[in-house]
């Protein structure tokens, strides 16, 4: 059926008053410097943080055919209220047909629908009553861990004795609960927010929880969202709902102001903020720079609190467990979730490592970046999140994280690749390291007439075979020839490989790295 021939059309009309746009509207928008207008879709509305302006409301709108991280709160002048406004397509309400019950041939008593009697009503509303307080028991029972000295069958959940994957999941919840810091703990009310969703049929994907709370199918808010987000430990436990909507629009850390990019489950009083101000060595967070300044003559940190395993020029990286310093992996995850979309970081960081790159100067080491990786992987991946923070970025300290975490796999001997799926911009990381790091090779072993395989160079690179095929089939450098497939790199594949090799830039140094893989015993990773 046609958008004309449709029942519920959209409405496109020209002019409007602030008073009409709605959730779902698309007109045009302010944006850029210079200022232009650009077409975009109203995502959320929420009353302005000021007192003296409470009657009127910000709206968080994304510019059509341009990226989520553009995304911002932008106030009523910037929208362009003249123009073509293109209202949401209403939705078609649901009918229900009263007395008609699911067999057919039988009816309907007066006063029940369904066609069943009034004593089999009641009846049954006293089994779904009884049914409804013991679901609400067993989830308040796996909420909470079981006092010490309680005893409970093998199996239920938040016993040690329980081999059930519900109770290693409870004891991650409840364990991410505890050891935070006071001022990341204390979020207070969640206030009433308008939050754009999507069709019904999408929404179903958007959710790992297995199922929807009885009383709301179906319906999302902001502070159950929060909820889920505190107590299940996904940072990205729905992306088509409050994860849209950015939170915050400016930190500042150290001696940078960066603008974020995506949502992050800070605490919610913080969302109206102009600026969060980031402590750059504990990365705890104040809403004030006077509180940032009282932390910083308590805070004795110069360096992140873990084990410096690598030292050369001025770039260091020290490797932190999870488990032992859970409050600054959460800041870390907190912080990294403000720039990365497509990872699921958890504030569960205990089955983690990770590995921070900083850079020294008198002041101390300043955070650049890291990359985290699991304990125990059984896919063999030796990156679960990477990150180099936008102040640093196009400086090559990406490829210097990259470096380093294969650096590390070929101490543990082993083949490594990133966790999929990679954001936009890591699999263009992940793709210009492994051409460049294949095409040196291979035009080396040229020079000595020695000819390689995919296996031999997955196993030089500590790559993954099928990331190495990946790469020479982007590269379009495998031919088939004489009834087998051959390696032939292009022209211009190796002028772009030499010219790379005359740059001056850092490389990882193997020497500097003091380091033995970690061996966690099956105990250990037990109570991950």
């Amino acid at each position: 059926m046609s958008a004309a021939s449709s029942p519920f059309p959209s409405t496109i009309v020209t002019g409007g008053t602030i008073s009409s746009i709605v959730i779902g509207c698309k007109l045009q928008v302010l944006h850029g410097n210079p200022p232009e207008y650009r077409k975009a879709e109203i995502l959320s509305i929420r009353p302005t943080p000021t007192p003296e302006d409470a009657s009127r409301s910000e709206y968080y709108v994304h510019y059509s055919d341009y990226n989520k991280r553009l995304d911002e709160w932008v106030v009523p002048e910037r929208l362009n209220l003249l123009g073509e406004i293109e209202y949401p397509k209403l939705k078609k309400p649901k009918t229900v047909l009263a007395g008609i019950g699911k067999e057919t041939g039988k009816g309907s008593e007066p006063g029940t629908p369904g066609g069943a009697p009034a004593g089999r009503v009641a009846k049954n509303n006293r089994k779904s009553n009884l049914s409804k307080a013991a679901t609400a028991g067993k989830a308040a029972d796996a909420a909470s861990p079981a006092p010490a000295g309680t005893s409970a069958a093998p199996g239920t959940p938040g016993t040690p004795g329980g081999a059930t994957p519900a109770a290693g999941n409870n004891k991650r919840k409840a364990s991410a609960m505890d050891e935070a810091g006071a001022s990341q703990e204390k979020d207070g009310q969640v206030p009433a927010i308008k939050v754009n969703g999507e069709d019904e049929d999408e929404d179903d994907e958007g959710d790992n929880d297995g199922g929807q709370d009885e009383d709301g199918a179906g319906e999302y808010s902001k502070e159950r969202e929060i909820e889920k987000l505190r107590t299940s430990g996904s940072m990205t436990q729905d992306p088509h709902e409050v994860a849209r909507v950015k939170n915050l629009n400016l930190i500042q850390i150290g001696k940078h102001e960066v603008e974020t990019w995506y949502f992050s489950p800070y605490p919610v009083e913080y969302a109206h903020l102009p600026v969060i101000y980031i402590c750059e060595f504990c990365l705890s967070y104040f809403p004030a720079v006077k509180q940032l300044s009282r932390h910083r003559t308590k805070c004795s940190l110069q360096h992140p609190p873990g084990n410096e395993i690598y030292r050369k020029d001025n770039i260091s990286f020290f490797e932190i467990d999870g488990r032992k310093q859970k409050v600054y992996c959460r800041n870390l995850c907190l912080l990294s979730k403000l720039f990365l979309d497509h990872k699921a970081l958890y504030y569960d960081v205990d089955p983690f490592l990770f590995y921070v790159m900083t850079v020294r100067d008198e002041d101390g080491a300043h955070l650049i970046g890291y990359f985290s990786k699991e304990k125990e992987s059984s896919e063999q991946y030796n990156v679960a999140c990477i990150l180099t923070l936008p102040q640093y970025q196009r400086m090559g300290y990406g490829r210097l994280l990259i470096a380093f975490s294969y650096e590390l796999s070929k101490v543990e001997k082993r083949l490594g690749s990133p966790e999929k799926p990679l954001s936009d911009l890591g699999l263009l990381s992940y793709r210009a390291f492994w051409s460049e790091a294949i095409v040196i090779l291979l035009l080396e072993q040229h020079k000595t007439g020695v000819e390689l395989s995919i296996d031999d160079i997955a196993s030089r690179t500590a790559f993954q075979p099928t990331d190495v095929l990946h790469t020479l089939q982007t590269l379009n450098a495998l031919k088939y020839y004489h009834g087998q497939y051959v390696i032939v790199l292009s022209e211009t594949v190796i002028k772009n490989a030499e010219r790379a090799m005359k740059k001056a830039r850092r490389e990882i140094d193997p020497r500097a790295l003091v380091w033995k893989p970690i061996h966690f015993t099956a105990t250990q990773l037990r109570f991950l």
